[in-house]
C-alpha cells in the first residue's frame, strides 16, 4: 500500500461523522510496522504519514498524539497477511482479528482463560462449529478488552459472552455496566474472523477493503 492512498479513499474519509465507523481490511505485511495505519489516518487527518504520530498508552493500546487525539479515535488489529482498522470521532474503539486455520489447543485456551459457561457452550458445539465459535469469542474479548484501553491481562475470564450462530452478546463485564457495550461480529472475508466493540451508543458500521498497489 502507497502512502498516498487515492482520492476515494479521501473522499470516504470526509464522510465519517459523529454517528458512524469507519472500518478498513487492508493487505498487510508484518515488515510495514505502523507505516499502513499511519497513511490511512492521514488522509482521515489530513496529513502525510510521517506527521501521524502514535504513542502507546499504558497497557499498550496505540493513539493519536495530542492535540489529534481529540480529533479521531482508532484501532487496529493484524493476523498474517491481512490487518483491520477501525475508526471513529468520539469513542474508543475495540477491534481484533484472527485468522481461520485449526487450532489444536483452542479448548485447552478457553478452560484456561474462559467464562466457566463460555467453556461449556463451546464444549456442547460440533467441532467444526466450535472451531468458530472459539474465534469468535476471542475476537470478542480482545475488541472489548482493547475499547477499555486493556489488554488480556485484564483476564478474559472477567467477561461473560454468549456463544450465539451469529454473533456473542456481552452478557457481563467485570466493573461495569455490559449493556452499556456495543459489540459485533464482523463479516470480512470466508479466511477470517473480526470483532468491533465500543462503550456507548449505537453507530453506523461501514466496511470497505482496500487491495494493496503495487
Amino acid at each position: 500500500m502507497h502512502t498516498s492512498l487515492g482520492h476515494d479513499v479521501a473522499s470516504i474519509a470526509s464522510n465519517l461523522g459523529d454517528g458512524g465507523i469507519h472500518i478498513w481490511l487492508i493487505d498487510y505485511h508484518r515488515s510495514q510496522q505502523r507505516r499502513p495505519l499511519q497513511a490511512l489516518l492521514g488522509v482521515y487527518l489530513s496529513l502525510p504519514a510521517e506527521a501521524v504520530i502514535l504513542i502507546d498508552g499504558e497497557h499498550g493500546r496505540p493513539d493519536l498524539a495530542p492535540p489529534w487525539n481529540q480529533v479521531l479515535q482508532f484501532n487496529w488489529s493484524h493476523s498474517v497477511d491481512k490487518a483491520i482498522i477501525a475508526i471513529t470521532r468520539h469513542v474508543a474503539p475495540g477491534i481484533d482479528i484472527e485468522c481461520i486455520r485449526p487450532r489444536p489447543r483452542a479448548m485447552q485456551l478457553a478452560e484456561r482463560f474462559f467464562h466457566p459457561e463460555e467453556v461449556a457452550a463451546l464444549q456442547a458445539l460440533d467441532k467444526h462449529r466450535r472451531e468458530i465459535a472459539f474465534l469468535q469469542l476471542w475476537t470478542s474479548k480482545e475488541a472489548v478488552l482493547k475499547a477499555l484501553g486493556r489488554g488480556v491481562t485484564f483476564g478474559l475470564h472477567r467477561l461473560h459472552l454468549s456463544v450465539a450462530s451469529e454473533s456473542p452478546d456481552l452478557l457481563w463485564l467485570d466493573g461495569d455496566d455490559a449493556t452499556q457495550w456495543q459489540l459485533h461480529c464482523l463479516k470480512i472475508d470466508c479466511d477470517h474472523v473480526a470483532s468491533l466493540a465500543w462503550r456507548g451508543p449505537s453507530l453506523a458500521v461501514d466496511i470497505w477493503t482496500l487491495a494493496e498497489n503495487g
